[in-house]
Parts: structure tokens; sequence; C-alpha cells
């Protein structure tokens, strides 16, 4: 009797165990939050390329007189490419669930009928951003009436290189004015805007206007303003290292080449800028347009960065974030 007894607390022992791991395998992993502050809200399309990852390892070039012979933006060299979304319920649906899934908020600027859409069906995942790239897109006013609505709570993407303009450039002056007034923090695109075929997409773009140092003389006059600048510049890690430290409120973010580059080119660039000391102003970000899956590929870069610390790595995904954008921390956990 002693001895069944004995066997019986063991087998109790035993099934109280296997119900607890058991329990815990299939509960479901609880994610860090996550701040992505560059997302693009566009409208999808059934003729949308799929994609491979850091596709830019390998740029051969083309030649001109060769008909139908212009370089590819995109290839397929690659066992798993990412697939676009067809359709806009697609992209809303894929989209939004993976960044519950991930617990990733992000902030989106493009089409306004999708942007409101996304926050309509996940108010706590959306964080809208309005976006101009000249004066002709809309006047001061509307832009200070939208800002003051309520509904944008960022600036950007501002994109003036793609109009062959400085940051800097007079016409955009009064609308900075009005984000260092309001006290909104504004992204500006500053860097490369495609593999080869930029001067034929979008012939006003200039290489050179992507220079950080561009942008002094325009936070000279707006000594208050808040600014992040998209795709950390690159590849001008010297400016962009110099305009950090002469401007308190300079912050960077991560998107575009931390998915095309390639990624020995993707760690050494942030590499650098964490060892010149700020890695307090990096922000993530993906530059995520119609492939959903792309917040996953880019989690996984700085997941896998073993140069980093955790606590380096929590400062890029959310702290860094919640400090430049004034957000409280504990409505995200």
């Amino acid at each position: 009797m002693k001895y069944l007894y004995c066997f019986r607390n063991v087998l109790l022992l035993v099934m109280v165990l296997a119900f607890k791991v058991n329990s815990y395998a299939q509960a479901p992993k609880k994610h860090y939050p996550i701040i992505d502050v560059h997302v693009h809200a566009f409208k999808a399309s059934p003729n949308t390329a799929d994609l491979c990852p850091w596709f830019l390892k390998n740029m051969p070039g083309a030649d001109p007189h060769n008909h139908g012979d212009n370089p590819s933006i995109f290839n397929l060299d690659c066992p798993d490419p990412l697939k676009a979304a067809k359709t806009d319920k697609e992209m809303q649906d894929a989209l939004l669930a993976t960044a519950e899934r991930l617990n990733v908020t992000m902030i989106v600027s493009g089409d306004a009928g999708v942007i409101h859409n996304w926050y309509k069906a996940a108010p706590n995942r959306i964080i809208p951003s309005l976006g101009i790239s000249s004066n002709k897109d809309m006047t001061v006013k509307a832009f200070e009436d939208s800002l003051t609505a309520g509904f944008y709570k960022v600036m950007g993407e501002v994109a003036p290189q793609y109009q062959g303009m400085s940051p800097s450039d007079v016409s955009l002056d009064e609308y900075f004015a009005v984000a260092e007034r309001l006290g909104v923090p504004v992204g500006i695109h500053m860097g490369t805007g495609g593999n080869g075929n930029i001067n034929i997409s979008n012939p006003k773009y200039r290489a050179s206007l992507g220079r950080p140092f561009l942008l002094e003389d325009m936070l000279s006059k707006h000594p208050k303003l808040k600014i992040w600048v998209m795709h950390a510049g690159y590849p001008m890690a010297d400016e962009m290292i110099a305009l950090m430290g002469a401007n308190a409120y300079v912050y960077v973010d991560l998107a575009g080449f931390i998915w095309s580059y390639p990624l020995e080119e993707i760690h050494a660039y942030l590499k650098r800028l964490v060892q010149a000391g700020f890695g307090k102003r990096i922000l993530y970000g993906t530059d995520l347009m119609i492939w959903p899956k792309l917040l996953e590929t880019s989690i996984q870069v700085i997941e896998s960065a073993n140069y980093l610390s955790e606590d380096q790595k929590r400062d890029i995904f959310f702290n860094n974030a919640v400090r430049f954008f004034n957000l409280d921390a504990s409505k995200f956990k």
C-alpha cells in the first residue's frame, strides 16, 4: 500500500508538470513593444512584384542602348521572396495581423484614405503622419489645419530630394515653422532613392541633395524643431555623425536600407553610428510599402546584431521613439 501511495503521488506530480509544460508551450509569446517610425500606406496593385530582401548585394548596371535593358530595382534571385499584397484588404489584414502578433505600433504616412482605414481598424497600432514634398502639395494654412485637427500627430515623410530641392529650400520654411510651433516631430528623407534607375523614374532626384549637411540652414532657422533623418542619411555617415553631434534634436531611422543593401553594409553603418555614441538617437523603421512580411525581416536584422546589447536593441526598437515622440510608454505594454 505504501508503494502504491508513493507511486500515485509521483504519477500525480508528473501529470501536473506535464500540464504546466504543455500550457507554457502553447501560450503565445509575449513580445516587447516595437515602434516602427517609417511605414507607407499605399493603394495595392495586382501588378506589384514580389521582393527579395537585401537585393542590392549585386548591382551589375545596364546598357542604355539595349532595348528593355533598364536596370531593375528588385530581383527574385532568392529562395523565398516576400509576397506583395495584391489588394488593399489583403494588405490591411496581413499588416495589422502581423503588427498585433509582434506588438508593433506604426507611424504611417501616404494615402489619406488608406491611413484612415488602417486607423479605424486598429487605432492602437497606427499613428498618422502627414507628408509633403513641396509647397505644391498643400497650402501652409491647410497644412496647419490638418495638424491642429488632431488626427495627424507627425509631419513626414518630407521628401524634397525627389523634387530636386534641398530640405533647406525657403519654400518649405513656413511648414517647418508650423511644426516647430506646434511641437510636431518631422521625418525628412535623406539618402539614396533606388537601384540605378532613379534618374529614369524620378528625373528631378539628385543624390547630392541627400547630404545631411543640407539640413543645417533649416535647423538654424528652427532651433526647437525635432527632426529624424530617414534612412540615417545613408551612405554619408561622416556628415550624419557631425550633424547629430551639433544638433541635440536630430535622430535617425534605419528604414529602407535595412532590407535593401547587403547585410554586411547595413551592420557596418549601424555599428558606426552606435560606436560614435548615438545609440540613444537611432529609431527602428522599415520603410514598409506593400510587402507585409518586411516587418519580420527588418526586426530580425536588429535582433541578430551581436554587437548590440539587449538594452541597445530595446532603445532602437522602442525607448528612443518614446522619448522622441513624447509618447506614454505605459500604453504600449
